[in-house]
């Protein structure tokens, strides 16, 4: 992991976890928190831009994400990279890792991020001893399938301004549902994170975004893309939104 800071010990306790209070999430039975508070083993601080998994490697941990904004991406032997999705606060990192032995994407900080730190050697007693806990990882593996199935779809048939739009709606969403503006709504993404995304060039994404700045739906900033009008950009994508209701984190 590059340009992660450690900070020992247990910051944040499990009991006083400040996403237990966001109704994005469901809460813990009382065995439930018992465990997890055991089965963390402390947090980390990483820096924006830091690596935190690098496809082919092995780790002995996994993350649940506290704070802040990264990415999930694979990259072709030309430097060529295709992001996949985007983590925020309550996504589980590095389960892949533990199944499949090695990990099968990168992913990096687009923002500082605070990662909550799971033993992977520890995770047979998640399966073993608490069976609802080893359902809500099935539960969180399938929404991300699901997820990605749907930025498939946008990839694949989606014009190149119905994708641009799907992904910021998408993005603004999801960091609505969890806080994470502050009021700003700005993402912190640059252009090159959006081509990435959407396969497009950047030169091509640079005047996708310009349609939508001209309707009034976006401002690209230095910093970001600040979202004016998030149901028009749904709209345009033809996307529905995500679903309603509390999910499960570990």
């Amino acid at each position: 992991m590059a340009s992660a800071a450690a900070m020992h010990g247990q910051r944040t306790s499990c009991q006083e976890c400040p996403l237990r209070s966001l109704p994005s999430f469901r809460e813990f039975e009382r065995d439930e928190l018992s465990f997890i508070s055991r089965f963390k083993k402390g947090e980390l601080l990483v820096d924006a831009g830091a690596t935190i998994f690098l496809e082919g490697a092995h780790s002995a941990h996994l993350f649940t994400i506290l704070s802040g904004w990264g990415f999930r991406y694979k990259t072709l032997e030309d430097g060529r990279r295709q992001i996949l999705n985007y983590v925020m606060p309550g996504d589980l990192i590095g389960l892949q890792g533990s199944i499949m032995g090695e990990m099968q994407h990168s992913t990096e900080a687009l923002s500082p991020i605070s990662l909550c730190v799971f033993e992977r050697a520890e995770l047979m007693t998640l399966y073993n001893s608490h069976p609802s806990l080893a359902f809500d990882l099935t539960w969180i593996a399938a929404r991300e399938e699901r997820i990605l199935d749907e930025h498939l779809l946008s990839i694949g048939r989606r014009s190149a301004i119905e994708r641009a739009a799907y992904l910021i709606a998408y993005l603004y969403q999801r960091a609505s549902g969890l806080h994470l503006f502050n009021g700003s709504k700005v993402i912190p993404i640059t252009q090159q994170h959006v081509a990435d995304t959407l396969g497009l060039s950047v030169v091509h994404t640079n005047k996708t975004l310009k349609k939508l700045a001209e309707r009034g739906l976006i401002a690209w900033q230095e910093r970001g893309c600040k979202v004016l009008d998030a149901q028009k950009l749904a709209e345009v994508a033809d996307w529905g939104g995500l679903d309603s209701g509390s999910r499960p984190f570990i």
